[in-house]
């Protein structure tokens, strides 16, 4: 286990008397938790119609779920510009916009790659759209914004390189979720998917001048998918989860696990459940990395049991913490990182519980999107 740092503690927990284990080092992202205020949050997501992959939609709808009950202040859904014949799924956040009443705005990312760290941003007119939304949001909300990286990082690489001192006054937190956790430079030359995007954007992120609490989404690329102790990896059946859901949640999961193409999202989310394709997609697993982020966040963490508490609290069993590093990234996506007690600014995701960490993780969804009406 690794001590906390006075300042971090400080910043994240002041007014409090103590804090337990739950987090080793707690980044400012929860200094509003202090006084019960939400945590105004940016959601980055290659979010598609069809999906690349639907885990994308159980994160976007786990972000509501923590807007809906109160956590957090959803400033912005920011989808990736798509590969091919996809689009950005702008239904999905439609629907749960209904579902939620809520209206967070949609803006699409650029298309161009970043050509090196030390170019000036890609993009022009139309193509800005999302980098403009992050920069407004940045200056217009009163207290730090959480960032959550779920796909490429270019969108958010971009704004940082426009205004770095934006990132540094008004960024809480960046949410990294990508690359291979392995302290072998071996491993770690392996890139994952998300790196793989766009490798200059990635490295990028570790340039900017605010707190990264960086999210391996493996431990190392290989055949095996499981747990590791530096990696977000998680899954579960989805039978699991989708029973328990309201009708609306369940036809938003059908609508987007189907891969219907139509545009008629809003009768398809207040009509009748399609029995037969939720009976089928419960058979399936879901591969999950992103969820212990939004938790952590918004102030939560989550314990052995799958209960999710607040990182106040104390938790004695928390199944991830974030640990402070050194950490350096190349430009071709390849990081390098060692423990580092001192380092009050880069934070590396560490599940402390493998055996329970998956079953933990899948109760701790459960329960945010039960909570959705």
């Amino acid at each position: 286990m690794y001590e906390m740092a006075r300042r971090d503690f400080l910043a994240a927990l002041a007014g409090l008397a103590a804090a337990g284990p739950a987090c080793r080092a707690v980044p400012r992202t929860t200094r509003n938790t202090a006084s019960s205020k939400k945590v105004p949050m940016l959601h980055s997501t290659d979010l598609f119609r069809p999906p690349v992959d639907p885990d994308d939609h159980w994160d976007l709808a786990c972000v509501y779920s923590l807007a809906y009950l109160g956590h957090v202040d959803l400033k912005g859904i920011l989808i990736d510009f798509p590969p091919g014949q996809r689009d950005p799924d702008a239904l999905a956040v439609s629907q749960m916009n209904y579902i939620t009443a809520l209206a967070a705005p949609l803006a699409v990312g650029p298309a161009a790659k970043m050509k090196s760290r030390r170019d000036g941003p890609p993009g022009a007119g139309s193509d800005r759209n999302a980098v403009r939304l992050v920069l407004d949001v940045l200056r217009t909300t009163g207290s730090p914004v959480v960032i959550n990286v779920t796909g490429c990082a270019r969108t958010i690489a971009v704004a940082g390189k426009l205004e770095p001192r934006l990132f540094k006054e008004k960024c809480a937190a960046i949410y990294l979720n990508a690359g291979t956790g392995s302290p072998d430079k071996a491993l770690a030359s392996r890139l994952e998917y998300n790196v793989t995007l766009d490798p200059v954007a990635y490295a990028a992120i570790f340039d900017l001048p605010c707190p990264i609490c960086w999210m391996p989404c493996f431990e190392r690329m290989d055949r095996a998918k499981v747990v590791r102790e530096f990696g977000t990896f998680y899954r579960f059946r989805q039978g699991e989860i989708l029973p328990h859901l309201s009708d609306r949640m369940q036809n938003y999961f059908a609508y987007a696990l189907g891969g219907i193409e139509q545009s008629s999202w809003l009768r398809r989310l207040l009509g009748p459940k399609d029995r037969a394709l939720l009976d089928e997609q419960g058979g399936r697993f879901r591969n999950m990395w992103c969820t212990a982020g939004f938790l952590h966040a918004a102030g939560k963490t989550v314990t052995a049991s799958g209960k999710i508490v607040a990182l106040d609290e104390g938790a004695e069993d928390p199944v991830f913490t974030f640990d402070p590093v050194r950490v350096s990234c190349d430009d071709a996506g390849v990081t390098r990182w060692t423990m580092d007690n001192s380092a009050d600014d880069r934070y590396i995701f560490h599940v402390r519980d493998i055996d329970n960490y998956q079953s933990a993780m899948t109760a701790a969804t459960r329960s945010l999107l039960t909570s959705l009406p």
